[in-house]
């Protein structure tokens, strides 16, 4: 699709209420394969390459607030009016500016590993991180995320997991990644979700970059969210635990 003078792959897929899904930093749609498939069956399954990330274009600027008029203008050329709207980290930050802004597009809201606002340091990080892109590419920062966002059973017992997790970053173009980078780094925090809207969080409990304290803290400002921190999981938690994690969407759902 062309959204906002800009290129994006977008996949839709599936009949009845529509779920958009919205990958973080480093990702891709296929971070969200597993649960695509298993809801594509009963909804419209809809899932987004943001500017920048894998197969959608680097053009432009970058912006937590880009991404979130993109999503607007996706479901404008796919005829949707609201959605469930399904975020995981970078994405979470993304997800709740367009519920912000695009109140009427949103039927539910779920967060996988929410973030919060960065901290001058992990901003720091981020731009730090993007200079590195620039210079030496993906490959330089590859090992990096493997090691620090997936749980030491996931490394240990799905292998798989962290050779698709390197695939995944190893595929971004170096300065669209850089660009998301920068979006991070310049990141504000969106506010609290509407109570009225119905929330669920999802995080592991050795989620360094989007702690369980960050989901309650959200569930707690919310007042009836449920939150589910799942065992042995790290940031990657779509695919570290790719069947709690769809069953709890399921239910949600």
């Amino acid at each position: 699709m062309n959204v906002n003078g800009k290129e994006l792959a977008v996949e839709i897929e599936g009949e009845g209420p529509a779920v958009l899904f919205v990958h973080g930093l480093g990702g891709t749609s296929n971070f969200f394969q597993v649960q695509a498939d298993a809801l594509s069956g009963s909804h419209t399954v809809i899932r987004v390459d943001s500017a920048g990330a894998g197969r959608s274009a680097t053009a432009g600027g970058i912006s937590i607030e880009s991404h979130a008029d993109d999503l607007s203008g996706v479901l404008d050329q796919a005829g949707v009016a609201s959605a469930h709207v399904v975020g995981h980290s970078m994405g979470t930050l993304v997800v709740r500016d367009f519920t912000r802004r695009y109140r009427d597009r949103v039927s539910s809201l779920t967060l996988l590993g929410a973030v919060r606002e960065p901290a001058e340091a992990a901003r720091q990080a981020q731009r730090d991180r993007a200079a590195v892109l620039r210079e030496k590419g993906t490959a330089a920062v590859a090992p990096g995320v493997v090691a620090n966002a997936l749980s030491e059973t996931t490394r240990a017992e799905k292998p798989e997991v962290a050779a698709f997790v390197r695939e995944l970053i190893m595929r971004q173009d170096p300065e669209g990644y850089a660009r998301n980078c920068e979006a991070l780094a310049d990141a504000t925090d969106p506010g609290p979700v509407d109570p009225a809207l119905p929330l669920l969080l999802i995080t592991g409990d050795e989620d360094k970059v989007g702690p369980p304290e960050a989901s309650r803290e959200l569930a707690s400002a919310h007042g009836s969210a449920t939150v589910d921190v799942l065992p042995r999981v790290g940031h990657w938690t779509a695919v570290e635990a790719a069947s709690p994690v769809t069953d709890h969407l399921l239910k949600f759902l």
